[in-house]
């Protein structure tokens, strides 16, 4: 059955508002909305805990950015790019990509029906789902409505968490990292509702993307906290011991407690499930973390024996095992599960919450999951006392290992180690950080004095053009079209902020 919201009416929201996502003016009634301990999955969930060796937690991440590139220079989604200039690069794949949005919404159903127990975790930008809108898909947004919405579905799939436009983590002005996760709450009500919204406790940052500077950090977890997540997604190459030794083999495979200290001595910490092994598609397109499941077994948290999980993470669409060889995989590993034990004993589909609300119902505690920290934190803090911490120790410390220590840096790490978000994107970075200064310049102190500034068309348009500077986009794709693309999204956003306050 669906979970209710048993709160005073709150108001309808529209999917766009003057031509633009609704990405902000609710934040109060959506805060209302995401705050709450009720159980999402194990409430309606067909597994017992006592059957279950070990599981699987797959998720789809689905993604594209919105480029000033149509009709005189219109936002548009690169999709829409894509179907209109087929000659280009590999946009001949702007359909088969469409269909790899849409198709779990069938996928699902049929599973189900043919008395599988299928999961999947769903990992959708805010800049994708306003895209299709603009394309006027109506088809594949029904198919994800009826996966979001429909109570029949609600216990297979679960939706995640992110940052609206796709922005890596570490390198956003942290004002807006919270601005961006609100938007993608506000916008993911829009279209779906708040029942679904109220569903959503699992967080997938961009690119696997963790900030290991303690502020940044410490401010992305108390986020995170304050919009209603539960848990965050992370890594295992980007999280470390307490002591900096690598996570233990074992330790990958059930919860950790990701802490967080800052520059004045302050933590904070949030649940994480470790996402294994590297960014190969070929992970969950030839559903992988099925067949590496099927050789774990139990462990132990405190005083309560729980299975194993192995979690990964995908892109949903790009490239040809994505697009060609995982459904047959999905199907398989779905219908193998159902023949051993019916798909409720032994090894099992699970996804992240529910996986969570299953162990911690048994009795499990997150106060005894194994403690991480970002990679590289424990040379910070082998410098500075945590109880005597002040922000000018901290950056004096971290200054003087950039200078005798080259593996050590402040850019956070991904799934893309292979890649710099910072390193030479100067002209993308330096106008972000202007652009995010002038927008919070103007609008910080009138948002204070009046929340109501932020239903506002000016606001919102000034907000849609800081959060879509940095999408990552702009920086993953080099230098050339796509650093043009971002010079031309921030002009715009200048002059949005520089004319008078209407």
């Amino acid at each position: 059955m669906s979970t209710q919201i048993s709160a005073s009416p709150l108001p309808t929201l529209i999917e766009i508002r003057s031509g633009l996502p609704n990405i902000c003016g609710w934040e109060t009634e959506i805060n209302t909305v995401v705050n709450h301990n009720q159980p999402i999955f194990s409430p309606q969930t067909n597994l017992q805990l006592a059957d279950i060796t070990a599981g699987f937690a797959c998720a789809l991440h689905m993604h594209q950015p919105t480029i000033p590139a149509g009709a005189n220079g219109a936002l548009i989604s690169n999709l829409q790019y894509m179907f209109e200039h087929p000659g280009e690069g590999d946009n001949h794949n702007a359909d088969p990509f469409t269909w790899c949005y849409s198709r779990m919404g069938e996928f699902i159903p049929q599973l189900v029906a043919e008395e599988c127990h299928p999961r999947m975790m769903l990992d959708y930008s805010g800049n994708l789902l306003w895209g299709l809108r603009q394309l006027g898909r109506e088809d594949v947004l029904n198919n994800l409505k009826r996966l979001a919405c429909d109570p029949q579905y609600q216990p297979y799939v679960e939706w995640l968490g992110t940052m609206w436009s796709h922005a890596v983590i570490p390198s956003t002005p942290i004002p807006d990292i919270k601005l961006h996760i609100q938007a993608w709450q506000q916008h993911f009500a829009a279209i779906f509702g708040y029942d679904a919204l109220k569903r959503v406790k699992g967080f997938s940052p961009p690119e696997m993307h963790l900030p290991n500077h303690p502020d940044t950090l410490y401010e992305y977890i108390k986020a995170l906290k304050e919009c209603g997540y539960r848990w965050l997604m992370v890594q295992e190459h980007s999280v470390e011991n307490i002591d900096g030794s690598g996570l233990q083999h074992d330790q990958k495979y059930i919860p950790n407690r990701l802490v967080a200290r800052n520059c004045h001595g302050e933590t904070i910490s949030i649940t994480a499930l470790i996402k294994t092994q590297g960014s190969d598609t070929k992970l969950v397109g030839q559903m992988q973390p099925y067949y590496e499941a099927k050789g774990r077994s139990h462990q132990q948290i405190g005083d309560v024996t729980v299975p194993s999980l192995v979690t990964q993470i995908a892109d949903g669409e790009n490239g040809g095992v994505m697009m060609n060889e995982f459904p047959q995989a999905f199907f398989k590993a779905c219908h193998e599960v159902r023949e051993q034990g019916g798909g409720r004993v032994g090894t099992v589909a699970l996804n992240g919450t529910e996986y969570l609300e299953l162990i911690e119902a048994a009795g499990a505690s997150p106060e005894d999951y194994p403690i991480c920290q970002a990679v590289n934190q424990h040379k910070i803090w082998q410098r500075v006392d945590p109880d005597k911490a002040t922000p000018e120790a901290v950056e004096k410390a971290i200054a003087e290992l950039k200078a005798t220590d080259h593996q050590f840096h402040m850019d956070g790490a991904s799934w893309t180690n292979h890649l710099s978000w910072v390193n030479g994107y100067e002209n993308v970075l330096d106008p972000m950080r202007k652009l995010s200064a002038l927008f919070h310049e103007k609008y910080d102190r009138l948002v204070e004095q009046d929340s109501s500034v932020t239903q506002r068309s000016d606001y919102q348009e000034a907000l849609l053009y800081n959060l879509l500077l940095q999408t990552s986009c702009f920086r993953y794709w080099g230098q050339g079209t796509w650093t043009d693309y971002a010079r031309e999204l921030y002009r715009r956003g200048e002059a949005s902020l520089l004319a008078r306050t209407s």
